[in-house]
């Protein structure tokens, strides 16, 4: 089974250049949408509002000053999270969320270019 997360953005140019600066490939494009490789089962379809909108039959939601998910993503280790995110806000995203340090998850999250909240997450692995 795969996932495919949709998103609608403002700017498609601006987000497909923000998600492959951070390093992810980009599949499928059209004029109207791109998706974002997260692994073989996992993509996030960027649509434009319009396109967003013709699947819909409520509003878009406003990601900029409401949330409604919480994309994480799975890191192997800390350094990745940190390297994620800090590379994030370099791009312009906003930093979202709380950190959470305690031993047994290292979380940070940041705000995408749409407002769209997204955790890098390492979970300790259990001993033995």
């Amino acid at each position: 089974m795969q996932l495919f997360v949709n998103l609608p953005v403002k700017d498609l140019e601006r987000s497909k250049k923000f998600f492959g600066e951070l390093g992810f490939n980009l599949f499928g494009m059209a004029d109207n949408m791109a998706s974002v490789i997260i692994s073989e089962q996992t993509q996030v379809m960027l649509l434009t509002e319009p396109a967003f909108g013709s699947y819909i039959t409520k509003e878009i939601a406003a990601a900029d000053t409401a949330t409604e998910a919480i994309l994480v993503l799975g890191m192997e280790n800390p350094a990745q999270v940190d390297e994620l995110v800090d590379k994030a806000l370099a791009l312009g995203a906003t930093p979202a969320g709380v950190k959470q340090e305690d031993g047994i998850r290292y979380q940070r999250g940041f705000a995408d270019l749409d407002g769209h909240h997204w955790e890098a997450l390492c979970l300790a692995q259990p001993a033995g």
